[in-house]
């Protein structure tokens, strides 16, 4: 029988709850599920939040019966943000965050580069926010709690998965014992060890550096600012990086990479904890600066991925799906882009509003997305953590350098999380006018915001299905692009129209956005004579033109959603 803890995982600053476990035994007899989702973190809950927002339900199984511990992910994107937005939870984190845009790199005592991430009027949200994961993963399960869509199963712990012909049987674990649960559907989204994936006996691509990090989460009052700091070969460290950021409720995360040759067993020793923290504080001015200890781990960098995720009824998100390291805000940024893609492909196939060649499309563009990320992250955990000597003498000849040649410094960048383009999906229109366009999201780039008043953004009327900005100061949308429109509905499409530019209603369309300044017009390079968007259910471009007919729209709406 499956018995996790149920004492109360200790913080100085979160108070964790212990939740009751699902039992079979409490509940009716379990008929077959739509989609089953192994993992409560943020790719699951994330999923689980996306299918219902498409009217498909799921059971999200988790073998814990409380949030993780430990702050774990602590930095968020703005696009992060848009995504939990959509589900529900941007206006929670956004109340307990720390917001922040600047980074900055040091060398010998010296800042040599300082990092600025953009930021205007038209973003929401700050480029970076910062929350501990716990408080992320409360306010997403009181999101799946409220939705009767979602069934969330404390205390059940999948054992084993067994795929026949069109769906999968799982065997799960409690505290009463065993039971089955048929689904047609499986998310693994059970982490980066995922035992589903173990059980598939499935490789993963790419490469693991030798260099470990210490996360240290400690409670110490420091007059700095919010902004991301990183030490380059310290005098307390050499040839090792340290990086810092402050975090909510009087928190510092402090991330140091060990010296060659020592173990994670000795490195979280009490006493090599307080030397090393103790050295950092003094080194940054702030010796003898009172802390306490709440959480450490060790990690190390690895930028793997599954080159197909999906098998069979089994489809793999998060960390199942791919390694990769933290530097650059990667983790669990990916993970949610990762999840609200699958969330609407996965609807629509469930619901038969497309075929098994749109979940083919998610996994190419995903495992596109996770190789991309590779590529970029490997080149920041080169720099942190050489991986030889040929790369430790250009690192060292880069930070020499910094101190008196500013060509150099921009080579401190850590390239952060951004959203992954599609510029060659499937789904994207193949005869409209992407090429023309001198501005503006291209093919597979996610939306560009834009503030339409005090608090009104363009994305927050966007999502939940296909939506096609119409760009129009005429009183109506033409007959023939409505009754285009009026098909693709018809045939179960999700399709909201949005008229952009009249200060009136327009005919036709579901909600009219004025844009009397032109700016909504110009961010999108529309000309003063209309155009249009259409946007994917994860607000991804798929086709835009100068000039849209009935026939052209048709064309972009069949090859959106492959049948």
């Amino acid at each position: 029988m499956h018995t996790p803890t149920t004492q109360d995982r200790p913080s100085i600053y979160y108070t964790y709850q212990v939740f009751k476990p699902w039992l079979a035994s409490e509940h009716p007899q379990q008929s077959r599920q739509k989609v089953v989702i192994v993992g409560s973190g943020p790719a699951g809950m994330v999923t689980a939040l996306e299918l219902a927002r498409h009217g498909v339900a799921s059971v999200v199984l988790s073998a814990e019966l409380q949030f993780s511990q430990g702050s774990r992910a602590i930095c968020f994107t703005r696009r992060s943000m848009e995504i939990l937005q959509q589900v529900g939870v941007a206006e929670r984190m956004t109340e307990g965050g720390l917001p922040w845009r600047f980074g900055n790199s040091y060398y010998r005592g010296q800042r040599v580069f300082r990092m600025e991430a953009p930021h205007d009027a038209d973003d929401r949200f700050f480029p970076i926010i910062n929350v501990q994961q716990q408080f992320m993963e409360e306010y997403l399960h009181d999101a799946c709690k409220a939705n009767p869509l979602i069934d969330f199963r404390w205390g059940n712990k999948v054992n084993q998965v067994t795929q026949h012909d069109g769906y999968a049987v799982l065997e799960i674990d409690t505290s009463e014992g065993v039971y089955t649960l048929e689904s047609d559907w499986v998310v693994a989204a059970d982490g980066g060890r995922s035992g589903i994936r173990s059980a598939m006996n499935l490789e993963m691509e790419g490469a693991s550096y030798e260099g470990f990090f210490v996360i240290a989460d400690i409670k110490v009052d420091l007059p700095l600012p919010t902004e991301r700091l990183a030490y380059f070969d310290p005098d307390w460290n050499p040839g090792n990086t340290i990086l810092m950021h402050r975090e909510p409720n009087g928190i510092w995360r402090v991330d140091y990479q060990l010296p060659e040759g020592e173990t994670p067993e000795e490195a979280l020793k009490p006493e090599s904890l307080k030397a090393r923290i103790d050295a950092q504080l003094a080194m940054i001015g702030h010796a003898g600066a009172k802390w306490e200890m709440d959480w450490s781990s060790v990690y190390s960098a690895r930028t793997l991925t599954l080159p197909d995720f999906v098998h069979g009824s089994v489809i793999f998100t998060g960390d199942a799906a791919h390694l990769l390291p933290i530097f650059g805000v990667r983790g669990a940024n990916t993970a949610f882009q990762d999840a609200q893609s699958l969330g609407w492909h996965l609807a629509f196939v469930v619901k038969g509003l497309a075929s098994q060649k749109l979940l083919a499309n998610h996994s190419t563009e995903r495992v596109g997305a996770a190789r991309e990320i590779i590529e970029e992250a490997g080149k920041s955990t080169r720099f942190m953590t050489p991986p030889s000597k040929g790369f430790r003498l250009l690192r060292d000849a880069v930070l020499s350098l910094s101190l008196t040649q500013a060509f150099v410094r921009p080579l401190y960048h850590w390239r952060t999380s951004r959203p992954h383009e599609y510029t060659h999906s499937m789904l994207n229109s193949t005869g409209d006018d992407n090429g023309l366009f001198k501005a503006g999201p291209a093919h597979g780039a996610p939306p560009q915001n834009v503030r339409l008043g005090a608090n009104d953004f363009l994305l927050d009327h966007l999502g939940g299905g296909f939506d096609l900005l119409y760009f129009t100061d005429a009183p109506a949308i033409p007959e023939a692009l409505q009754q285009t429109i009026q098909a693709a509905r018809a045939h179960g499409m999700p399709l909201r129209v949005i008229a952009v530019g009249s200060a009136t209603p327009v005919t036709g369309a579901d909600t009219t956005l004025a844009d009397a300044d032109g700016h909504l017009r110009q961010r999108y390079g529309v000309p003063a004579n209309g155009g249009a968007y259409l946007l994917r259910p994860d607000q991804h471009i798929c086709a835009r033109w100068l000039t849209l007919d009935a026939t052209r729209l048709q064309a972009a709406l069949q090859t959106a959603l492959p049948q």
